[in-house]
């Protein structure tokens, strides 16, 4: 059984989220992980200008993902930044290069999820996560969540990510907050559930 983390991330709070999310999915045996990017959009002048440039050193070792390789596993988890309550370009471009396997149903079946950052509480996280869901859903992947079974996102003594939709965290105005453990802890839940459940439609 394979599954795909694949992620974009401007400042690296997604991509923690991402490793913490493959981290959960190898937990499950049998299962190999692999971690990739969605190609970069932005010119390399406009990321020296938001000061990501810098960030993305630390995860640019990672190869960059084709859609058409989607088709090699069985469970596929995607995180994205939100922007304006929706999916970065980057994501959405990739995913629109999706096309070809939409049209042969060549993802149909497989387990499918998402999880998000965004700057602050109410930035939307779950609009990104339910807009990430239908896109999913266009392209038959069975959607797995973040379920209240992980107790994590029943609390409310600190300031937290995570919604039944998917794992989440929440990065600052500037970027400043780093995933706290409880958020972290969610997106291990959620790969390692995501995983299993894969594992389990791949045996039917």
């Amino acid at each position: 059984m394979k599954t795909l983390v694949l992620f974009y991330s401007t400042y690296g709070h997604v991509w923690k989220l991402a490793e913490a999310i493959a981290e959960g999915a190898r937990q499950v045996a049998g299962n190999e992980v692999v971690i990739k990017r969605v190609p970069e959009t932005l010119s390399k002048e406009l990321l020296d200008q938001i000061g990501a440039t810098e960030a993305q050193k630390a995860f640019s070792h990672l190869p960059v993902a084709t859609p058409e390789e989607l088709t090699e596993y069985d469970a596929i988890l995607f995180g994205t930044p939100t922007r304006y309550g929706n999916l970065c370009s980057q994501m959405q471009a990739f995913l629109d290069g999706t096309g070809a396997l939409w049209a042969n149903g060549a993802l149909v079946g497989k387990a499918g999820g998402a999880f998000v950052s965004t700057a602050t509480q109410h930035g939307g996280q779950e609009t990104t996560l339910r807009s990430f869901h239908t896109e999913l859903l266009h392209l038959g992947f069975v959607i797995v969540g973040l379920p209240y079974a992980w107790q994590g996102q029943m609390g409310h003594e600190e300031v937290s990510g995570g919604t039944p939709y998917g794992a989440s965290t929440v990065a600052g105005g500037k970027g400043e907050r780093q995933p706290s453990e409880n958020e972290l802890e969610g997106a291990r839940y959620q790969g390692k559930h995501t995983a299993e459940i894969a594992k389990k439609l791949a045996a039917k």
